[in-house]
């Protein structure tokens, strides 16, 4: 990519501007989430390049969602310590959205969501590659959560959670439980299902009250202050990435 007019596939462009994998942007496209010169883009769809002092950019409009995407941009790592009523969707309308805590440089999307209800930690990046490594079920990457539900527990709670619970027409994967409290617990989980701890907790007679996110495979939340968000350092994105691809 060094010469103007180089033409792209649309997938693979819109990969290394670090909007999402190869395998989603097939599927945004696939789903009418992205246009291309205001209309509904294809998967033969090239664009052309060229050079700018911000980087290389697509000589054509691209939107997802309405929202215009930028051109490459150099890798970025961030961690974001979420607040509850945060939504972790892209909504320019919405003043809720997470899209208002983002820098406009440089432009950072979100590894996977934390429910509006929920807090803690959210690793944002454009890294598109190791998003689609940290989100694929088949790695089985482990993310760590602090839970306090509306009332006391016994062990039988912990073996049944740990164990996998079945609700509506799934049954998850067994996990680890560890007891924090009378009332609380830590789950470590290797799936990534919608609301799946508050779903579990429910199965079993139970409402989840606050839920937190502390850890994603080796990085940290630390103390990094509630709406507070910080760049990952050298070591943490390099060992981030070494455990993510064993």
């Amino acid at each position: 990519m060094t010469q103007d007019n180089t033409p792209i596939r649309l997938a693979k462009y819109l990969a290394l501007t670090g909007l999402c994998s190869r395998r989603a942007a097939t599927r945004y496209i696939r789903d009418g989430q992205i246009t291309i010169d205001g209309r509904l883009a294809n998967h033969i769809d090239t664009i052309s390049l060229t050079d700018s002092n911000s980087g290389f950019i697509s000589q054509e409009i691209l939107k997802f969602d309405g929202v215009l995407i930028q051109g490459i941009e150099s890798k970025q790592y961030w961690m974001l310590n979420k607040s509850v009523g945060t939504d972790c969707r892209l909504l320019p309308h919405d003043p809720c959205s997470l899209l208002h805590l983002l820098p406009a440089s440089p432009r950072l999307y979100p590894v996977g969501r934390l429910d509006k209800d929920s807090r803690g930690q959210l690793l944002l990046t454009n890294d598109g590659e190791l998003t689609q490594q940290l989100m694929h079920p088949e790695f089985g990457h482990s993310k760590t959560y602090h839970v306090q539900v509306d009332r006391d527990f016994d062990n039988r709670f912990l073996i049944s959670m740990a164990q996998g619970v079945s609700y509506r027409d799934v049954t998850t994967l067994p996990c680890k439980m560890t007891r924090l409290d009378d009332d609380k617990f830590e789950i470590i989980l290797t799936q990534g299902l919608n609301r799946q701890i508050r779903r579990m907790s429910q199965a079993l007679g139970y409402k989840v009250i606050d839920l937190k996110r502390i850890q994603i495979q080796t990085l940290k939340l630390g103390e990094l202050d509630e709406g507070e968000m910080r760049e990952l350092t050298v070591q943490e994105v390099e060992k981030l990435k070494e455990n993510t691809s064993s």
